[in-house]
C-alpha cells in the first residue's frame, strides 16, 4: 500500500459517494479470507490497515491460558508472559505474521469481495437516496421497452415504468423526457427497483405544487383528485386564505398555470373546482362544466340527486358516463343526475311534490344526526375520562381520493348529437 491507493480511495469516495472506511473494511476481510484461503489455517487472523498510510498489519489472535488444548488458537500463560510479563489468563495475544506471497486465487478473493462490497456500498447509496422520496416527482429519460414496460434512466439508477401505470396514448420513445412519479422502491438482489407511474391522481397533485406556490406554500389545498389518465382528471381545491382565490391561483393568468401542467400530461382535460363543506355544494361544483340547478342529498346512504337543465343533461352525465363517474369518485358519493323533465315525470310518478322530497332527505339527514349522537351518549357513559378538544373543521379534510364508489345515472337519448355534446364538454 502506499499513497497512489490512498489517493485512488479519495477519488472513489468522491465519484461514487462511497466512504473510504468501507473500503478499508472491505480489504481487511478480502484479506482475511485471502490469507486463510491460502495458507489453509484454522487461526483467528486480524488485518489491521492504517487510514492514513495504508500500511498493512497482519495478526494471529490467540488467547491466553492455563493449559493450551489448540495450538493455533491459544498461547500457554507462561510463553505469553515471556513475551510479556502483563499477560493474564484471559487476555489476547496479538502475534504479528509475515506472510512472504498470496496465490493468484488468493487475490482473485481479495479482489471480488473488495469489488462486490464496493457494489452494495452503491446499491445502498442509491436505495437511501430514492427511499426517502417515494411519491414525489421525479423526471427521467426513456432508454429502452421489454415486454410492454419502459426502463427509464435517472441518472443514478435505472427505474421502470410498468404497463399499468402507462397512459395509454403515450409513446415513450428512447430518449423522451417525462415527469413521473416515484410510486415504490424497494430492495432487491440485483440492486434497488424503482417503480415509477405516470397514470397515478398524486402526480397531478404533484405537478401542481411544482406550478403553483400557492398550493406548494399550503395556502391553497387540495381536498381530492379523481382521475382517468390520458383523458381526463377533477381536482377539487380550497383555500385558508379568504382573500386568495383558490380557482384562479390553479389557473394562473391567462391559464398560463393550469396549461404547463396540460402540456406535460399531453393535453389531458383537468377540470378544477372548489370544494365546500356543504355536500350539496361541492356536488354541485364536482359535475362541471355542467350547470346544476338543485341536489338533494341523503346523507344516510351518502347519494346525491342533483336536477340540470334539459339541454345540459349529456353534458353532466359526459361522454360515457365519464363526468358524473369522475364527480362521484371525487365527492365519495353516489350521484344520480335528472334533467328538469325527467325530474318532473319522477315526481309526478311517486305522486309527491319537490317540497315533500326535499324533506325526505332532510329526515334522512336528522336520522344520522340522531344515530351520532345515540353512538356519542353510549361513548360517553363508558368512558372513564373524556377530554374536550377544539379541532379545527379545515384539519379534518380528506385529500385521498375515494374509490370503490357506483355510480347511479340517467341515460335517457338526448335530443343532442354526439357532436354537439363533446363541444359542450370542451
Amino acid at each position: 500500500m502506499n499513497q497512489e491507493f490512498i489517493d485512488a480511495l479519495n477519488e472513489i469516495e468522491k465519484e461514487k459517494g462511497i466512504s473510504k472506511e468501507i473500503v478499508f473494511e472491505a480489504l481487511e476481510s478480502a484479506l482475511v479470507s485471502s490469507y486463510r484461503k491460502n495458507y489453509g489455517t484454522s487461526q483467528n487472523v486480524v488485518v489491521n490497515m492504517n487510514r492514513e498510510t495504508g500500511e498493512i498489519k497482519l495478526f494471529a489472535s490467540k488467547d491466553v491460558v492455563n493449559e493450551v488444548e489448540d495450538d493455533q488458537l491459544q498461547i500457554s500463560l507462561e510463553e505469553a508472559k515471556k513475551i510479556d510479563p502483563s499477560y493474564e489468563v484471559g487476555d489476547v495475544y496479538n502475534l504479528e505474521i509475515h506472510p512472504k506471497n498470496f496465490g493468484r486465487i488468493a487475490a482473485q478473493t481479495a479482489k471480488q469481495v473488495v469489488i462486490q462490497r464496493i457494489k452494495d456500498a452503491e446499491r445502498d447509496i442509491v436505495f437511501d437516496e430514492y427511499v426517502e422520496r417515494e411519491k414525489e416527482i421525479i423526471t427521467g429519460v426513456v432508454q429502452r421497452k421489454a415486454y410492454n414496460n419502459v426502463y427509464v434512466d435517472l441518472g443514478t439508477t435505472e427505474a421502470i415504468l410498468p404497463y399499468s401505470e402507462q397512459i395509454s396514448n403515450e409513446r415513450y420513445d428512447h430518449g423522451d423526457r417525462y415527469k413521473m412519479l416515484i410510486l415504490s422502491v424497494e430492495k432487491s438482489t440485483k440492486g434497488p427497483q424503482i417503480v415509477l407511474s405516470r397514470s397515478h391522481p398524486d402526480l397531478i397533485k404533484r405537478l401542481f405544487e411544482l406550478e403553483v406556490p400557492e398550493v406548494s406554500e399550503g395556502i391553497v389545498e387540495i381536498y381530492s383528485i379523481s382521475r382517468e389518465a390520458g383523458s381526463r382528471t377533477k381536482i377539487a381545491v380550497f383555500s385558508r386564505d379568504p382573500e386568495v382565490d383558490p380557482l384562479g391561483a390553479c389557473v394562473g393568468y391567462k391559464g398560463q398555470r393550469v396549461n404547463a401542467i396540460v402540456d406535460e400530461i399531453h393535453n389531458e382535460k383537468i377540470d378544477i373546482v372548489i370544494y365546500e363543506k356543504e355536500m350539496d355544494k361541492f356536488i354541485a361544483n364536482s359535475l362541471s362544466p355542467s350547470k346544476v340547478e338543485k341536489v338533494f342529498v341523503n346523507e344516510a346512504e351518502k347519494s346525491a340527486l342533483a336536477i340540470v337543465p334539459d339541454y345540459q343533461l349529456s353534458l353532466a352525465i359526459g361522454k360515457e358516463g365519464q363526468n358524473v363517474r369522475l364527480a362521484a369518485k371525487l365527492t365519495g358519493w353516489k350521484i344520480d343526475i335528472k334533467s328538469k323533465e325527467q325530474f318532473e315525470d319522477y315526481l309526478e310518478d311517486r305522486g309527491i311534490t319537490e317540497e315533500e322530497l326535499a324533506e325526505e332527505f332532510e329526515s334522512a339527514k336528522k336520522e344520522v344526526s340522531d344515530d351520532l349522537e345515540a353512538e356519542d351518549d353510549i361513548t360517553l357513559e363508558n368512558s372513564d375520562e373524556v377530554k374536550s378538544e377544539e379541532v379545527s373543521q379545515d384539519n379534518d379534510l380528506d385529500i385521498d381520493a375515494k374509490d370503490d364508489l357506483e355510480v347511479e345515472s340517467s341515460r335517457n337519448n338526448s335530443e343532442e348529437s354526439e357532436e354537439a355534446e363533446e363541444e359542450k364538454e370542451d
